[in-house]
């Protein structure tokens, strides 16, 4: 049970813990994170007791000294597409109650007090133990980013047994259906599948959002070729990797699409755009030339811990290329000596040369001994 006690600046106040460490706690998962809700006060008394505002979009306050985020129990009503257009209501009179009923999930929407009193009025707890994600009410069509959120908790706990009701299914369909999905913001989107590729089961998230098909809404051309990314992915566990993976089977054209509307990071683009390319460039069996042509693409010789990220992506990915044999030529390209060459007399653009030649007789000594 979640035990906690209200301090100097808090007392008096009807303070809940609310949400995902209730929700953790049940299941016996560990937790560091805890938000909190207080019930019947204003932003001025709030302010009077030391608290400092930082919310923008609705009254969320600055514990005065733990620093902890606490919010006034709300509602919202609809006043736009996508996830942002929302009026907010915060006032004395919201419930606690009517704070939770405009939160996703019935496993979310549960809170508990200082005396370990647990309130759960859409019976999260009954969904908990059996094992599903069920929306808490109709006003889940309201923000199509809790489609994302659904598939990104079936990522978490599936592993647990965990599948979605039936008729948050239907309505998640019907969302997509309503044109509501295309209205995220890229950063948003791109924010829950960050988070869902370090999920213990990334396919879900994936398969949930082809299944209601706000996938092809969202990334059409990853939708094409979902189940070979999905092979791909599985053996991965670092999420640049599985991003990778799951990319591997676009175009570069359509990988740098996909990547500059959802705005990737560069890392994360850089290294998927590389194992693309990389299959793109290959034949078996290697070549020399085509080895070196590669290597410089990749900017093996001034980069080599990204190169060897590659090289384990394009290992675990399983594209049918010998990689053991390409990462041993490379190390011994890696082993020509600019300084020894200079030792030699070349210099300038001879001495550009003389490496290039040089890594491409090491490359072709290290496939004649494979």
């Amino acid at each position: 049970m979640i035990r906690f006690e209200l301090d100097e600046a808090l007392k008096g106040l009807e303070v809940y813990c609310v949400g995902g460490a209730v929700r953790d706690d049940l299941l016996g998962i560990a937790h560091d994170d805890r938000d909190w809700v207080i019930v019947g006060t204003t932003i001025d008394e709030m302010r009077q007791r030391g608290f400092r505002p930082v919310g923008r979009d609705f009254p969320v306050f600055l514990h005065p000294h733990t620093h902890e985020e606490y919010a006034l129990a709300r509602t919202e009503r609809k006043s736009g597409h996508g996830y942002t257009g929302f009026e907010v209501h915060a006032a004395p009179d919201v419930t606690l109650e009517e704070d939770l009923a405009r939160r996703d999930l019935t496993i979310n929407a549960m809170a508990q007090d200082s005396s370990g009193q647990r309130v759960d009025p859409f019976h999260g707890l009954e969904d908990c133990r059996a094992g599903i994600l069920r929306h808490v009410s109709g006003a889940f069509v309201e923000d199509p980013l809790r489609i994302l959120r659904t598939a990104r908790f079936l990522a978490r706990f599936r592993p647990r047994g965990f599948t979605v009701a039936d008729d948050t299914m239907t309505l998640m369909k019907a969302m997509v259906a309503e044109g509501e999905v295309s209205h995220l913001v890229a950063e948003r989107v791109w924010q829950e599948i960050e988070r869902a590729l370090s999920e213990s089961d990334p396919r879900a998230f994936f398969e949930l959002l082809q299944q209601c098909g706000a996938l092809n809404v969202l990334m059409p051309t990853l939708d094409e070729v979902l189940v070979e990314g999905l092979a791909r992915m599985s053996v991965a566990t670092a999420p640049m990797a599985r991003w990778a993976l799951l990319t591997a089977d676009l175009s570069i054209d359509a990988l740098t699409a996909l990547c500059e509307r959802y705005r990737v990071p560069g890392e994360w683009r850089d290294r998927a755009l590389m194992v693309v390319r990389s299959r793109a460039m290959f034949s078996a069996p290697f070549e020399a030339e085509q080895v070196l042509a590669w290597a410089q693409v990749m900017d093996a010789w001034r980069r080599q811990s990204r190169l060897d990220d590659v090289l384990d992506m394009l290992a675990i990915g399983d594209f049918g290329l010998p990689v053991t044999v390409l990462e041993h030529a490379i190390d011994q390209a890696r082993m020509i000596s600019p300084q020894s060459l200079m030792a030699q007399g070349y210099q300038g653009a001879e001495l550009g040369r003389m490496i290039e030649i040089e890594r491409l007789r090491a490359i072709e000594h290290a496939l004649a001994q494979a």
